[in-house]
C-alpha cells in the first residue's frame, strides 16, 4: 500500500459529547459500534451526579487512492504540532419554534404562529443577545492548552464546555453541566415541552477544525462536527433505527455509499434483531415479548440458530418476523406492527401513517433479503470492542459509526441529540460529515417567520452548518422533552381492554420508561433457600416507571421539577447475573438507585393527554390569557377532573396517573 499521506482527516465525522454536573473526570464516549458499556459507577459519581461524555476526535492520514495509513499522533511520525480549534454556540432561544418537522406533509398545515421565532418579543439587536456564542477557541496540542466556551444569554452567564488535548494530540471536547434556566425574574412559567420562552440550556453543537504540522509542513485536516446532548440514560441500549442507520440509509439512497447486496446475519441481520430484545430492559413493553424467554426472543440460542440457518426450512419464520414490521401502504396508523415506537407526525388523535416509525429503507431492503434467504451466516459478531485493536484501516469508519450509533433516529418530535434536518443530504459535505458555513457566506435572516419556502430553499437552513445549527431545533430546555416522551399515551375517550400503558413509545433506549430496579435485581441474584423461585420470578417481571418521581399528576409541574432534577433519575448500567443457574440473563440492565425519595413503582404509569386544557395553556404561552380566572389555575382544573374521570374508568390510584395538555401530541393545535 502507498504511505504517503497526501490528506488528513478528523475523524469520527460528528462526535458526540453530553451533559453532566459531576466534578468528577469525564469519560470518554463509544468509539466503536462493537463497544459495550462502561463498567457500573462510570456514568454517575458517589454523590448521585451525572459525569459528563467527552468526545474524543483523532486525525489520520490517506494516500492518493483514499486509503488510510496512520492515525498522525503528536511527536510521533514527524508530528511536531496539532492546533485544534472548535467552536461551540447554543441558539435555541433566538431559534424557531419546534412543533412537527418541516420536512414531512403534515408539515403544510402548520400556521404561520407555529412558524414563528421563539422568544418572539425580543426585537432587533437585542435578539442577537438570546445565542450563546463564546466565539472560536484555539489550542496548541505541544502546548498542552486548554480553553473555555464561556458565554452569555441576556448578559447572563453561561458556560457550554471546555476543550483540552491528551499526550497524544487527540482532543477533548466537554460539554456543559445541564444547567437550565429563565433569563427573567421572576422565572416565566413552563408552559409546553419544546418551545418555553425565555428558557436556556447548555446543550451546544459546533465545528471541529484541526491543522497538523508533519515533517516541516503544517497541513490542513478536512473537519469534523461536535453535537453536545443530554444524558445517555440507558447507555448498555440502543434504539432499533439509530442516527448511524438512518444517515447510512441517506448516502446510500444518494449513491454516496454502496449498499449491501448480500447481508450478513451476524453483521446485518442479528445486530437490528438484537435491539429490539435489548428494549426489555427500558420499556416493559417490549420486555414481555422480546425480553428473557419471551415470544421473541431473538437471543436465545435455540431460536437464534433458526434464524441464522439461510435454508428452506426456516424461510417462513425469517419470512414472518419479515412481515410484522411497518409498511405504511399496508398498516396505515395501525400501532400493532413493528417497531412499537412513535413517529414524526405522533399525536394524541392520530390522523397520519407518521403516526409510529419504520425501519430505514435500507435496513428494510436487509431484512427482506435474509426472509429471502440471500445472506451470508457465521457465529455471532465480535467486532472490535476497543477501537485501538482494530486495523488502523478500519478505526475511522469505527469511529463515525460508533458515535452515531448510540444515538436516536425514532421520532424526531423534535428527538435526543438531533432532528430532521440532519436527514437532508445538502447537510453534508461527503457521507457522515456536516458540512461547514464559512465566514464569507453568512447565515441570512429568514424574518419572524420561517417559511417553508426558506426552510428549504437553496443556501438555507438545511445547506451550510455553522455553529448552534444543529441543537438550534431541539426542545427550549431538553429537560421539558425528556419528562414529557414517555409511553402509552391516550385521551380519556381511548381507555379501554385494549389500551397498553407501555406502548408504542418515544425513544426508551436514550430516556428510558419501565426499568429494572436495584432491589428487584438483589432479589434475583439471591440464590434462595428452598426449591421455590417465585419470588425471583417476580421480581425479575417486575419493571419500576424511571419517572416515577416525578410528583403530582400534572405535566406542567412534572416537567418544571425535571429542570432541577434531572440528574436525580436512575441509569440504566450493566449487572451481571451471579448465581449460575441460568435461570436468568447473565448480564441485565439495571436502574442505578435514584436521587429522589421512593416513590410507588406505577407512579406515572398512565400518561393522559387533555386536549381542552390547550387552550389556556396555549393562551399563557403567548400572553393572551384574558379570563379572570389564571391560565395555570384553570389549566389545573381541567387536569385534576380528567385524573379524577381516569381513576373511576381504570379502577387505578391517582400516582400511577399523569395528565395534562402536551402541545406536541397536538402539532396542530386542534386545528382540523
Amino acid at each position: 500500500m502507498d504511505n504517503q499521506i497526501v490528506q488528513i482527516k478528523i475523524h469520527p465525522a460528528i462526535g458526540i459529547a453530553r451533559v453532566g454536573n459531576s466534578d468528577q473526570q469525564p469519560f470518554i464516549g463509544p468509539e466503536s459500534p462493537d463497544q459495550p458499556a462502561l463498567p457500573a459507577g462510570s456514568y454517575k459519581d458517589s454523590s448521585g451526579r451525572v459525569i459528563r461524555q467527552a468526545a474524543r476526535f483523532r486525525i489520520y492520514g490517506y494516500n492518493e487512492k483514499g486509503e488510510v495509513v496512520k492515525e498522525l499522533k503528536l511527536g510521533q511520525d514527524g508530528v511536531t504540532d496539532i492546533k485544534w480549534s472548535v467552536h461551540l454556540a447554543n441558539k435555541k432561544p433566538a431559534w424557531y419554534e419546534f412543533h412537527i418537522p418541516l420536512d414531512i406533509p403534515e408539515a403544510t398545515a402548520l400556521p404561520d404562529a407555529q412558524r414563528r421565532r421563539r422568544n418572539f418579543d425580543v426585537k432587533g439587536a437585542d435578539r442577537k443577545k438570546l445565542v450563546i456564542d463564546p466565539g472560536r477557541k484555539e489550542i496548541r496540542a505541544s502546548a498542552h492548552e486548554t480553553a473555555t466556551f464561556d458565554g452569555k444569554i441576556m448578559d447572563k452567564p453561561v458556560s457550554l464546555g471546555s476543550i483540552s488535548t491528551q499526550q497524544d494530540g487527540r482532543l477533548l471536547v466537554v460539554g456543559g453541566t445541564g444547567r437550565s434556566a429563565s433569563y427573567v425574574t421572576p422565572e416565566k412559567p413552563i408552559t409546553g415541552v419544546t418551545n418555553n420562552d425565555t428558557w436556556y440550556d447548555d446543550v451546544s453543537d459546533g465545528p471541529v477544525t484541526a491543522e497538523v504540522t508533519i515533517n516541516g509542513a503544517t497541513k490542513a485536516a478536512t473537519p469534523s462536527w461536535v453535537v453536545v446532548a443530554p444524558p445517555h440514560y440507558a447507555p448498555g441500549v440502543k434504539t432499533v433505527r439509530t442516527l448511524y442507520d438512518l444517515l447510512y440509509d441517506v448516502f446510500v439512497t444518494e449513491r454516496t455509499l454502496p449498499v449491501e447486496q448480500k447481508p450478513s446475519f451476524p453483521d446485518d441481520i442479528e445486530p437490528l434483531l438484537g435491539r429490539f430484545c435489548d428494549l426489555q430492559w427500558v420499556n416493559h413493553g417490549f420486555a414481555t415479548q422480546f425480553g428473557w424467554q419471551g415470544p421473541h426472543d431473538f437471543r436465545n440460542p435455540a431460536l437464534r440458530k433458526r434464524l441464522a440457518d439461510p435454508g428452506e426450512a426456516s424461510r417462513e419464520l425469517r419470512r414472518q418476523i419479515y412481515v410484522q414490521m411497518r409498511d405504511y401502504c399496508r398498516d396505515g396508523i395501525s400501532p400493532v406492527p413493528w417497531p412499537w415506537i412513535y413517529g414524526d407526525a405522533m399525536a394524541s388523535k392520530p390522523n397520519s401513517v407518521r403516526q409510529h416509525i419504520t425501519l430505514s429503507p435500507t435496513q428494510d431492503q436487509m431484512l427482506a433479503l435474509w426472509a429471502e434467504g440471500h445472506f451470508t451466516t457465521g457465529p455471532t459478531r465480535t467486532g472490535y470492542p476497543d477501537v485501538d485493536q482494530a486495523p488502523v484501516t478500519e478505526q475511522p469508519r469505527l469511529l463515525d459509526r460508533g458515535a452515531l450509533e448510540n444515538c436516536a433516529a425514532d421520532a424526531f418530535h423534535p428527538g435526543c441529540e438531533v432532528t430532521w434536518p440532519v436527514r437532508h443530504k445538502t447537510m453534508y459535505s461527503e457521507p457522515f460529515r456536516i458540512l461547514h458555513r464559512t465566514p464569507d457566506n453568512p447565515e441570512r435572516d429568514y424574518g419572524d417567520v420561517l417559511s417553508l419556502v426558506d426552510a428549504f430553499g437553496k443556501n438555507g437552513p438545511l445547506y451550510a452548518q455553522g455553529p448552534g445549527d444543529l441543537t438550534r431545533w431541539m426542545a427550549a430546555p431538553w429537560q421539558c422533552d425528556a419528562a414529557s416522551c414517555r409511553s402509552g399515551y391516550e385521551v380519556r375517550a381511548g381507555l379501554g381492554p385494549r389500551y397498553s400503558p407501555y406502548l408504542p413509545t418515544f425513544w426508551p433506549a436514550q430516556v428510558p420508561n419501565h426499568v429494572l430496579k436495584q432491589a428487584d435485581f438483589d432479589t434475583v441474584n439471591t440464590k434462595p433457600t428452598g426449591s421455590d423461585d417465585s419470588a425471583r420470578e417476580k421480581a425479575f417481571e417486575n419493571r419500576a416507571v424511571w419517572l416515577r418521581g416525578l410528583k403530582g399528576t400534572d405535566f406542567n409541574v412534572q416537567r418544571r421539577q425535571m429542570i432541577d432534577d434531572w440528574y436525580k433519575f436512575g441509569i440504566v448500567r450493566t449487572l451481571e447475573y451471579q448465581v449460575g443457574d441460568e435461570k436468568f440473563p447473565r448480564f441485565m440492565q439495571v436502574e442505578s438507585e435514584p436521587g429522589y425519595p421512593t416513590a410507588p413503582d406505577h407512579a406515572n404509569l398512565i400518561n393522559i393527554q387533555v386536549p381542552e386544557a390547550g387552550v389556556p395553556q396555549l393562551a399563557a404561552a403567548a400572553d393572551t390569557w384574558g379570563g379572570r380566572t389564571p391560565a395555570e389555575s384553570v389549566e389545573a382544573d381541567l387536569v385534576r377532573q380528567a385524573v379524577q374521570e381516569v381513576r373511576e374508568a381504570t379502577g387505578v390510584d391517582e400516582a400511577a396517573i399523569a395528565a395534562g395538555y402536551l402541545e406536541k401530541l397536538d402539532p396542530l393545535h386542534g386545528s382540523p
